[in-house]
């Protein structure tokens, strides 16, 4: 075991939590996410339970408090809530996030207590962390940002997300960490080494794999980025002014198939707009030979249900009512208990409904495609419901909320990462940026800079076929991940006896 800064290590593990931040976007730098890991490790190694847990919390208060800042930037600039509740509320989800590193930490050394060998370092410790990401993609309705796979998107590594997912990506990359710790503290130097060669060189093969294939000829796309401000959005008086600069800016497109706009463009609720300005949408498309797809709000009138849905518009329409809703952004948890706390925030109706699962698919352009609103783009498992159906993916969002933080970069990461993982183009339109054409491979292929009015224009091409991730989702690399742990956990208590 590597001795770092002992008389420092609070402060060792805090810095450590903030360099992992860097491997995701808009830094990119993937390679420091391992070091960061081993530096972990290595404390963890050294600690009895209580202290581990300790260190693991002071590297998530890192980790969380410089990936997720964003979050007071959001509910302070464009949420109003005075600057004091919002820093209350970005520490506080900062501090409960921070349990699942510390979790992580207590368990291994619970479990496995004594003289750590070369198996808790590379098994034991890499699984249990990435069971407490998988545990917190779904937990209290799950927050799977910073998930450690999504750092690895434009690295060597990649390559495994198609085959296990977001998860499977961040085991590599956990199980590397370390590797490298054990070939610094010179516990089967070259093993390690070898190993850690293996699994690197075995991305760049499984990159080379092809596992869907094309569904047919190139389709001729575009986003409408309108670029409305978000204290203008929901204006009564600006509805006229946006709806005609969203249709200005796609009508004076010519031989584009699909057209998306971003969540809610169309700023008022269906009904409001259905005998209107939908049939001059679809008069319009229909003469242009366009389908599109735009966020539109929805009250059901029987029920007074509010939904964010997606409709698509050509000969006839069809919607797709957002699954996954944000905490405290669209429903208010507990309201019975908490009151309507909500009605501060700058957005009508705060209370949304959650569409049911199963919902048909839209199509685009003849060709079915995978929906998501916003957040859910996040949630792998969610999107690969609706493969191998879907030929192409779609999401629509508002990233206006995160201003010019970290968050509309780690988004679209997130979103390059659901395309690696089923093998599909996505189509990713945004009010303020940042918009996207992400090919099946994750790899953009167009994007808009932020805060400017922009339609952004290329291609796509349908894909067929699934990849094993669409086929098997998360549940191999989980139990894989338990498997590790109650192996390394057997081991230690036959060599403890003896």
């Amino acid at each position: 075991m590597i001795v770092l800064v002992d008389r420092f290590g609070w402060l060792t593990a805090v810095l450590a939590g903030a360099l992992a931040v860097t491997a995701f976007a808009p830094f990119g730098w993937y390679p420091l996410v391992l070091l960061s890991l081993a530096v972990l490790f290595n404390q963890w190694l050294g600690e009895i339970p209580r202290r581990a847990f300790i260190t693991g919390y002071l590297f998530g208060l890192g980790f969380f408090g410089a990936g997720i800042s964003w979050v007071y930037v959001s509910i302070h600039h464009y949420g109003h809530v005075p600057v004091v509740p919002a820093l209350l509320v970005m520490s506080g989800l900062v501090a409960f996030l921070s349990l699942y590193p510390a979790a992580v930490g207590y368990c291994i050394r619970r479990l496995l207590p004594g003289k750590p060998g070369w198996a808790t370092m590379v098994l034991a410790l890499p699984a249990g962390w990435i069971l407490s990401e998988w545990v917190r993609g779904w937990l209290f309705s799950g927050f799977p940002w910073l998930t450690i796979g999504s750092s690895q998107v434009n690295s060597p590594l990649s390559g495994y997300a198609p085959v296990a997912g977001v998860f499977g990506t961040g085991l590599v990359v956990a199980v590397s960490a370390g590797l490298l710790l054990a070939i610094a503290s010179d516990r089967n130097r070259y093993p390690s080494l070898g190993l850690l060669v293996v699994l690197w060189a075995g991305g760049l093969l499984l990159d080379r794999v092809e596992w869907t294939q094309p569904r047919g000829a190139a389709l001729d796309v575009a986003l409408v980025q309108g670029n409305i401000a978000q204290e203008d959005k929901w204006a009564t008086d600006n509805l006229v002014a946006t709806l005609g600069r969203y249709s200005e800016l796609t009508f004076a497109l010519q031989d584009i198939d699909v057209v998306v706009w971003p969540e809610t463009a169309i700023p008022a609720f269906y009904h409001q707009v259905e005998d209107s300005f939908i049939p001059y949408l679809q008069t319009e498309l229909q003469a242009a030979g366009m389908t599109l797809l735009t966020g539109i709000p929805v009250l059901d009138r029987e029920s007074w249900d509010y939904y964010n849905s997606v409709i698509s518009i050509n000969t006839e329409t069809a919607f797709y009512s957002k699954q996954h809703l944000v905490p405290y952004g669209e429903y208010l948890p507990l309201r019975d208990v908490i009151g309507d706390t909500l009605d501060a925030l700058a957005v009508p109706n705060a209370d949304f409904t959650s569409g049911t699962a199963g919902q048909p698919l839209l199509h685009a352009a003849g060709y079915p495609v995978a929906t998501s609103v916003c957040y859910e783009v996040i949630f792998g498992e969610q999107l690969i419901r609706d493969l191998p159906e879907a030929a192409m993916l779609v999401n629509v969002s508002n990233d206006a909320w995160f201003g010019g933080s970290l968050a509309p970069h780690q988004h679209l990461e997130m979103a390059r990462m659901r395309a690696r993982e089923t093998g599909r183009p996505m189509l990713r339109a945004t009010n303020t940026g940042i918009s996207a054409i992400i090919d099946y491979r994750g790899n953009i292929m167009a994007r808009s800079a932020q805060d400017e009015e922009v339609v952004l224009t290329g291609s796509v091409i349908p894909r067929a076929g699934a990849t094993p991730y669409v086929r098997v989702g998360n549940m191999p690399v989980i139990t894989l991940c338990v498997a590790l742990l109650l192996m390394t956990w057997v081991t230690s208590r036959k060599r403890s006896s003896r």
